[in-house]
């Protein structure tokens, strides 16, 4: 049951207008900010344990202020209840766009990598660590057009060394806050798992090294939950698959962000480069940004090329070397997430990623 219903007014200012979103601590709401006549992500927390970092999370938040990381707005306690005011992203989390594919393709990984590292680097020069970097956390403005990314709960969300320990431990706990914790455990480097209250900025590095892997190859490099633990403390790290690091077309931008990532999946994390050297890397990464359209595969004129057509109806020529998919050329009729380029005499197509097929729970 949600906490706040649509037309409640807090702090005789924010008036909730719809629940957008809720995680293992908080909900997370679109409100009227009726001072400003501006929309707003108002966030409150579930439970007692959580309200305790909202007031920490404002502060250490409003710290940075960077185009990759979601702007801390305000934060007030009314009527005994907590509430932090974010700017309001309009699009889905990292986790959610990822949903939508089987992997990504190394342009876009590049692309988001490259962010993460900026807004990691304006994070840690203002003396914050975020130490909960996940999917869930990232948000993607406009959706898949890929239009922003942004890092958000910087120390909302982020695990407490006892939730840490509670996962680690595989104890009975259920609570929401625990199986959070649980579904962490993949981005967790191997000296929070061994001593949680150390976390610092190089955490940070491995856990968006660890994001970029699993958006790459469509799996978290060591696994996740509790089997992720013993995979990070051994410290072998994962081998690109074949298949993505042999592709014609795409894998040599893959081997060259596999290489980037396991300089920031260094056990040791005096080995790995800082955020800003790695965005420095990235800045040497030769990738297209996601400016993409969507379609669907309208017919193929040959075996090796076809068809697109957008969903502004118009057509676009694809050769099937420049399709990211483990499952050979999309069937007529399946839905592609496309960047199109001048061509004659149609545009053309590169790269093309086949979208999942909804489930049958998800079909209205």
């Amino acid at each position: 049951m949600s906490l706040l219903a649509r037309g409640d007014c807090v702090g005789e200012r924010y008036v909730i207008e719809a629940e957008i979103g809720r995680g293992g601590m908080q909900e997370v709401y679109r409100a009227l900010d009726d001072t400003l006549q501006r929309q707003v992500a108002l966030k409150v927390p579930q439970d007692a344990r959580a309200a305790r970092k909202f007031r920490e999370s404002a502060i250490i938040s409003a710290r940075v202020n960077h185009p990759n990381v979601a702007k801390t707005l305000d934060y007030l306690e009314d009527t005994g209840s907590f509430y932090l005011i974010e700017e309001l992203v309009v699009g889905l989390n990292l986790r959610e766009a990822a949903s939508h594919f089987d992997r990504l393709d190394p342009h876009t990984v590049g692309h988001v990598l490259h962010h993460l590292a900026r807004g990691v680097t304006a994070s840690h020069r203002a003396g914050v660590v975020h130490r909960d970097l996940k999917p869930s956390n990232v948000l993607v403005a406009g959706g898949l057009s890929f239009d922003a990314i942004k890092i958000t709960d910087f120390g909302i969300a982020k695990m407490a060394a006892h939730e840490i320990d509670e996962a680690v431990s595989g104890g009975e706990e259920t609570t929401r806050s625990s199986r959070t914790a649980m579904n962490a455990l993949a981005y967790v480097a191997p000296e929070v798992i061994r001593s949680p209250r150390t976390a610092s900025q190089p955490a940070d590095v491995w856990a968006i090294a660890a994001i970029a892997w699993e958006l790459l190859t469509g799996t978290p490099p060591f696994g996740s939950g509790l089997q992720a633990v013993a995979a990070i403390v051994q410290g072998q790290k994962p081998d690109l698959p074949g298949r993505i690091a042999s592709h014609a077309q795409f894998g040599g931008l893959s081997r060259q962000l596999h290489d980037l990532t396991m300089r920031c999946l260094e056990a040791d994390p005096s080995h790995r480069p800082t955020a800003a050297e790695l965005a420095t890397l990235c800045d040497e990464v030769c990738y297209l940004p996601p400016v993409r359209e969507m379609g669907t595969v309208e017919k193929y004129a040959a075996p090796t090329f076809g068809f697109i057509r957008s969903d502004a109806y118009e057509v676009t020529f694809f050769h099937t070397q420049n399709v990211l998919s483990d499952k050979g050329r999309p069937p007529v009729g399946t839905r592609v997430w496309y960047t199109k380029f001048t061509g004659q005499p149609r545009p053309r197509a590169i790269p093309v990623i086949p979208l999942k097929a909804p489930s049958p729970r998800s079909v209205h």
